[in-house]
Protein backbone atom coordinates (compact mmCIF):
# COMPACT_ATOMS: atom_id res chain seq x y z
CA UNK A 1 0.00 0.00 0.00
CA UNK A 2 1.50 3.72 -0.86
CA UNK A 3 1.76 5.55 1.82
CA UNK A 4 0.15 8.76 0.01
CA UNK A 5 -3.19 9.52 0.19
CA UNK A 6 -5.68 11.42 -1.97
CA UNK A 7 -8.89 13.59 -0.51
CA UNK A 8 -7.65 11.39 2.95
CA UNK A 9 -7.77 8.07 1.50
CA UNK A 10 -4.89 5.54 0.94
CA UNK A 11 -3.66 5.28 -2.74
CA UNK A 12 -3.43 1.73 -3.78
CA UNK A 13 -1.86 2.50 -7.00
CA UNK A 14 0.18 -0.19 -7.31
CA UNK A 15 3.67 1.71 -7.60
CA UNK A 16 5.85 -1.12 -6.33
CA UNK A 17 4.31 -3.27 -8.99
CA UNK A 18 5.52 -0.84 -11.58
CA UNK A 19 8.87 0.67 -10.57
CA UNK A 20 11.68 -0.26 -8.31
CA UNK A 21 13.71 2.28 -6.55
CA UNK A 22 17.60 2.70 -6.73
CA UNK A 23 18.45 1.51 -3.79
CA UNK A 24 15.72 -1.30 -3.94
CA UNK A 25 18.11 -2.34 -6.81
CA UNK A 26 21.33 -1.76 -4.84
CA UNK A 27 19.86 -4.38 -2.54
CA UNK A 28 18.51 -7.00 -4.98
CA UNK A 29 21.73 -6.81 -6.48
CA UNK A 30 23.93 -7.54 -3.40
CA UNK A 31 21.92 -9.73 -2.03
CA UNK A 32 24.04 -13.30 -1.53
CA UNK A 33 22.07 -15.89 -3.75
CA UNK A 34 19.93 -18.52 -2.21
CA UNK A 35 18.60 -15.95 0.21
CA UNK A 36 15.71 -13.47 0.04
CA UNK A 37 14.21 -12.34 -3.22
CA UNK A 38 15.61 -13.62 -7.02
CA UNK A 39 18.30 -11.28 -8.43
CA UNK A 40 16.73 -9.60 -10.95
CA UNK A 41 17.90 -9.68 -14.93
CA UNK A 42 19.25 -6.43 -15.57
CA UNK A 43 18.33 -4.66 -18.97
CA UNK A 44 19.92 -1.43 -20.53
CA UNK A 45 17.65 0.35 -23.32
CA UNK A 46 19.69 2.94 -24.46
CA UNK A 47 17.57 4.60 -27.36
CA UNK A 48 16.51 8.23 -28.18
CA UNK A 49 14.89 9.27 -31.36
CA UNK A 50 17.50 10.40 -33.52
CA UNK A 51 20.61 9.00 -31.81
CA UNK A 52 22.06 5.41 -32.75
CA UNK A 53 24.81 5.51 -30.16
CA UNK A 54 23.45 3.34 -27.34
CA UNK A 55 25.47 0.86 -27.77
CA UNK A 56 28.33 2.49 -27.10
CA UNK A 57 26.61 4.70 -24.70
CA UNK A 58 26.27 1.21 -22.49
CA UNK A 59 29.86 -0.46 -23.43
CA UNK A 60 31.24 2.79 -21.63
CA UNK A 61 29.21 2.11 -18.35
CA UNK A 62 26.36 0.24 -17.47
CA UNK A 63 24.59 -1.74 -13.98
CA UNK A 64 26.84 -4.40 -13.47
CA UNK A 65 25.17 -7.28 -15.02
CA UNK A 66 22.86 -5.38 -17.34
CA UNK A 67 22.31 -6.77 -20.29
CA UNK A 68 22.31 -4.15 -23.73
CA UNK A 69 18.70 -4.35 -25.83
CA UNK A 70 18.50 -2.96 -28.97
CA UNK A 71 14.98 -1.21 -29.31
CA UNK A 72 15.14 -1.21 -33.10
CA UNK A 73 16.28 -4.81 -33.60
CA UNK A 74 14.96 -6.19 -30.50
CA UNK A 75 11.33 -4.35 -29.39
CA UNK A 76 9.82 -3.58 -32.76
CA UNK A 77 9.13 -5.28 -36.04
CA UNK A 78 10.59 -3.76 -39.29
CA UNK A 79 8.74 0.00 -40.07
CA UNK A 80 6.78 0.48 -42.69
CA UNK A 81 4.14 3.03 -43.32
CA UNK A 82 0.78 0.41 -42.92
CA UNK A 83 1.84 -0.33 -39.69
CA UNK A 84 4.31 2.29 -38.46
CA UNK A 85 7.83 3.32 -37.03
CA UNK A 86 7.92 0.71 -34.37
CA UNK A 87 5.47 -2.30 -34.99
CA UNK A 88 5.59 -4.78 -32.62
CA UNK A 89 7.60 -7.14 -33.03
CA UNK A 90 6.54 -10.87 -33.69
CA UNK A 91 6.25 -12.75 -30.67
CA UNK A 92 8.77 -15.34 -31.23
CA UNK A 93 11.55 -13.08 -32.15
CA UNK A 94 10.53 -10.80 -28.47
CA UNK A 95 10.59 -14.73 -26.97
CA UNK A 96 13.91 -15.04 -29.07
CA UNK A 97 15.40 -12.18 -27.73
CA UNK A 98 14.18 -12.53 -24.34
CA UNK A 99 16.06 -15.93 -23.82
CA UNK A 100 19.22 -14.14 -25.52
CA UNK A 101 18.98 -11.31 -22.59
CA UNK A 102 18.62 -13.97 -19.97
CA UNK A 103 15.01 -14.23 -18.91
CA UNK A 104 14.04 -16.95 -16.96
CA UNK A 105 10.82 -18.17 -15.99
CA UNK A 106 9.79 -16.77 -12.65
CA UNK A 107 13.19 -14.44 -12.12
CA UNK A 108 12.02 -10.77 -12.27
CA UNK A 109 12.99 -8.34 -14.62
CA UNK A 110 14.46 -4.66 -14.35
CA UNK A 111 14.62 -2.21 -17.47
CA UNK A 112 15.94 1.36 -17.27
CA UNK A 113 17.60 4.01 -19.47
CA UNK A 114 19.27 7.54 -19.36
CA UNK A 115 15.99 9.11 -20.32
CA UNK A 116 13.57 9.11 -17.38
CA UNK A 117 12.05 5.27 -18.39
CA UNK A 118 11.09 6.73 -22.02
CA UNK A 119 12.66 4.28 -23.83
CA UNK A 120 13.18 1.39 -21.09
CA UNK A 121 9.18 1.64 -20.69
CA UNK A 122 8.94 -0.49 -24.04
CA UNK A 123 10.69 -2.91 -22.84
CA UNK A 124 8.33 -2.94 -19.80
CA UNK A 125 5.49 -3.24 -21.85
CA UNK A 126 6.30 -5.68 -24.07
CA UNK A 127 7.27 -7.65 -21.57
CA UNK A 128 4.10 -7.79 -19.83
CA UNK A 129 2.18 -7.89 -22.31
CA UNK A 130 4.08 -11.23 -23.60
CA UNK A 131 3.67 -12.47 -19.88
CA UNK A 132 6.47 -11.75 -17.88
CA UNK A 133 3.97 -10.71 -14.70
CA UNK A 134 7.75 -8.82 -12.87
CA UNK A 135 8.84 -6.89 -14.60
CA UNK A 136 9.87 -3.17 -13.13
CA UNK A 137 11.55 0.34 -14.72
CA UNK A 138 14.16 1.60 -12.46
CA UNK A 139 13.05 4.89 -11.40
CA UNK A 140 15.05 7.34 -12.53
CA UNK A 141 17.01 5.33 -14.13
CA UNK A 142 20.93 5.20 -14.68
CA UNK A 143 21.46 8.85 -13.15
CA UNK A 144 19.35 7.49 -10.00
CA UNK A 145 21.52 4.40 -9.90
CA UNK A 146 24.80 6.74 -10.05
CA UNK A 147 23.21 9.09 -7.04
CA UNK A 148 22.57 6.03 -4.72
CA UNK A 149 26.34 4.90 -5.20
CA UNK A 150 25.43 2.44 -8.00
CA UNK A 151 29.07 1.58 -9.35
CA UNK A 152 29.43 1.24 -13.47
CA UNK A 153 31.20 -1.83 -16.01
CA UNK A 154 32.07 -1.66 -19.03
CA UNK A 155 32.11 -3.74 -22.08
CA UNK A 156 29.86 -6.41 -23.00
CA UNK A 157 27.71 -8.38 -21.00
CA UNK A 158 26.50 -11.74 -22.83
CA UNK A 159 23.37 -13.16 -20.72
CA UNK A 160 23.26 -17.19 -19.88
CA UNK A 161 20.59 -18.21 -22.34
CA UNK A 162 17.17 -17.84 -20.47
CA UNK A 163 14.09 -20.42 -21.02
CA UNK A 164 11.21 -17.60 -20.98
CA UNK A 165 8.00 -18.64 -22.59
CA UNK A 166 6.19 -15.85 -23.96
CA UNK A 167 2.33 -15.38 -24.29
CA UNK A 168 1.16 -12.41 -25.86
CA UNK A 169 -1.99 -10.54 -24.82
CA UNK A 170 -1.77 -9.44 -21.22
CA UNK A 171 -1.92 -5.98 -21.66
CA UNK A 172 -4.62 -4.43 -23.98
CA UNK A 173 -4.33 -3.11 -27.52
CA UNK A 174 -6.03 -1.24 -29.72
CA UNK A 175 -5.41 -0.31 -33.90
CA UNK A 176 -6.53 2.89 -35.33
CA UNK A 177 -10.83 2.90 -35.37
CA UNK A 178 -10.60 1.54 -31.73
CA UNK A 179 -8.55 4.88 -31.56
CA UNK A 180 -10.62 6.75 -33.09
CA UNK A 181 -13.93 5.25 -30.94
CA UNK A 182 -12.15 5.74 -28.14
CA UNK A 183 -11.62 9.52 -28.34
CA UNK A 184 -15.17 9.75 -28.89
CA UNK A 185 -16.37 7.47 -25.86
CA UNK A 186 -13.65 7.09 -23.91
CA UNK A 187 -9.79 8.92 -22.80
CA UNK A 188 -7.74 9.08 -25.74
CA UNK A 189 -4.54 10.57 -24.65
CA UNK A 190 -1.69 11.74 -26.77
CA UNK A 191 1.53 11.29 -25.25
CA UNK A 192 3.64 13.90 -27.54
CA UNK A 193 5.12 17.14 -26.97
CA UNK A 194 2.44 19.80 -26.88
CA UNK A 195 3.81 21.33 -30.24
CA UNK A 196 3.83 17.84 -31.68
CA UNK A 197 -0.23 17.65 -30.72
CA UNK A 198 -1.31 21.07 -31.74
CA UNK A 199 0.25 20.81 -35.37
CA UNK A 200 2.61 23.69 -34.89
CA UNK A 201 6.16 20.75 -35.83
CA UNK A 202 6.17 17.95 -37.05
CA UNK A 203 9.57 16.72 -37.25
CA UNK A 204 9.33 13.02 -38.39
CA UNK A 205 5.73 11.86 -39.60
CA UNK A 206 3.81 13.17 -42.84
CA UNK A 207 0.97 14.89 -41.70
CA UNK A 208 1.03 16.81 -38.22
CA UNK A 209 -1.85 17.58 -35.87
CA UNK A 210 -3.55 14.78 -33.76
CA UNK A 211 -6.17 12.02 -34.25
CA UNK A 212 -9.84 13.85 -33.52
CA UNK A 213 -10.90 14.18 -30.09
CA UNK A 214 -7.29 13.11 -28.17
CA UNK A 215 -6.59 14.48 -25.15
CA UNK A 216 -2.81 15.68 -25.15
CA UNK A 217 -0.74 14.25 -22.32
CA UNK A 218 3.04 14.63 -22.77
CA UNK A 219 4.85 11.82 -21.49
CA UNK A 220 7.54 14.27 -19.93
CA UNK A 221 4.87 15.69 -17.59
CA UNK A 222 5.06 11.89 -15.51
CA UNK A 223 8.59 12.98 -14.33
CA UNK A 224 9.78 15.70 -11.95
CA UNK A 225 13.53 17.66 -12.77
CA UNK A 226 15.43 14.73 -12.20
CA UNK A 227 13.26 12.36 -14.23
CA UNK A 228 12.01 10.19 -11.56
CA UNK A 229 7.61 9.34 -11.60
CA UNK A 230 6.36 12.15 -9.87
CA UNK A 231 4.79 10.87 -6.48
CA UNK A 232 1.42 9.20 -7.10
CA UNK A 233 -0.96 11.41 -5.56
CA UNK A 234 0.39 14.06 -7.99
CA UNK A 235 0.55 10.91 -11.27
CA UNK A 236 -3.14 10.59 -10.43
CA UNK A 237 -4.49 14.18 -10.20
CA UNK A 238 -2.76 14.62 -13.71
CA UNK A 239 -5.07 12.00 -15.33
CA UNK A 240 -7.53 12.64 -13.40
CA UNK A 241 -7.61 16.31 -15.01
CA UNK A 242 -7.49 14.61 -18.36
CA UNK A 243 -10.35 12.70 -17.63
CA UNK A 244 -8.24 9.39 -16.88
CA UNK A 245 -9.87 8.07 -13.79
CA UNK A 246 -10.60 4.89 -12.60
CA UNK A 247 -13.64 3.14 -14.49
CA UNK A 248 -13.08 5.11 -17.37
CA UNK A 249 -11.79 3.58 -21.11
CA UNK A 250 -8.73 4.87 -21.30
CA UNK A 251 -6.10 4.31 -24.39
CA UNK A 252 -2.75 5.97 -25.25
CA UNK A 253 -0.46 6.90 -28.57
CA UNK A 254 2.47 8.67 -28.96
CA UNK A 255 4.45 8.66 -31.87
CA UNK A 256 5.06 5.61 -33.10
CA UNK A 257 4.15 3.34 -29.93
CA UNK A 258 7.49 4.07 -27.77
CA UNK A 259 7.23 6.87 -25.07
CA UNK A 260 3.58 6.20 -24.85
CA UNK A 261 4.48 2.71 -22.99
CA UNK A 262 5.70 5.17 -20.31
CA UNK A 263 1.77 6.77 -20.43
CA UNK A 264 0.74 3.18 -19.54
CA UNK A 265 3.13 2.64 -16.97
CA UNK A 266 2.81 5.95 -15.37
CA UNK A 267 -1.33 5.37 -15.22
CA UNK A 268 -0.65 1.76 -13.99
CA UNK A 269 0.83 3.42 -11.17
CA UNK A 270 -2.29 4.82 -10.02
CA UNK A 271 -3.95 1.84 -10.62
CA UNK A 272 -5.57 2.65 -14.20
CA UNK A 273 -5.41 0.18 -17.05
CA UNK A 274 -4.83 2.04 -20.56
CA UNK A 275 -4.37 0.42 -23.80
CA UNK A 276 -1.35 1.02 -26.33
CA UNK A 277 -2.16 2.04 -29.45
CA UNK A 278 0.79 0.21 -31.22
CA UNK A 279 1.05 2.10 -34.62
CA UNK A 280 0.36 5.81 -33.00
CA UNK A 281 1.06 8.84 -35.27
CA UNK A 282 3.18 7.46 -37.87
CA UNK A 283 0.39 4.58 -38.62
CA UNK A 284 -2.58 7.22 -38.48
CA UNK A 285 -0.31 10.33 -40.12
CA UNK A 286 0.27 7.78 -43.02
CA UNK A 287 -2.94 7.28 -44.16
CA UNK A 288 -5.07 9.68 -46.14
CA UNK A 289 -8.42 8.24 -45.49
CA UNK A 290 -7.86 9.27 -41.82
CA UNK A 291 -8.20 12.99 -40.41
CA UNK A 292 -6.44 14.97 -38.52
CA UNK A 293 -7.00 17.71 -36.19
CA UNK A 294 -4.52 20.48 -35.27
CA UNK A 295 -4.95 22.80 -32.27
CA UNK A 296 -5.42 22.72 -28.96
CA UNK A 297 -7.90 19.89 -29.18
CA UNK A 298 -10.91 19.03 -26.77
CA UNK A 299 -8.61 20.54 -23.51
CA UNK A 300 -8.73 19.65 -20.00
CA UNK A 301 -11.53 17.07 -19.20
CA UNK A 302 -12.60 16.76 -15.94
CA UNK A 303 -14.72 13.77 -15.75
CA UNK A 304 -13.83 11.82 -19.06
CA UNK A 305 -16.06 14.11 -21.34
CA UNK A 306 -14.48 16.93 -23.53
CA UNK A 307 -15.07 20.80 -21.60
Amino acid sequence: MDSETIDGGPVDSGRADVLVTAQELLDLLGRASGSGPITPVVLDVRWELGRSDGHEQYLAGHVPGAVYVDLEADLAAFPSPQHGRHPLPEPEDLQAAARRWGVRGGVPVVVYDTVGGMSAARAWWLLRWAGVADVRLLDGGLPAWLAAGGRLDVGEVTARPGDVVLETGALATIGPDEARALAETGVLLDARAAERFRGEVEPVDPRAGHIPGAVSAPTSENLDEVGRFLPTADLAARFAALGAVGGASVGVYCGSGVTAAHQVAALAVVGIDAALYPGSWSQWSNDADRPVETGPGVGVRATGSPS
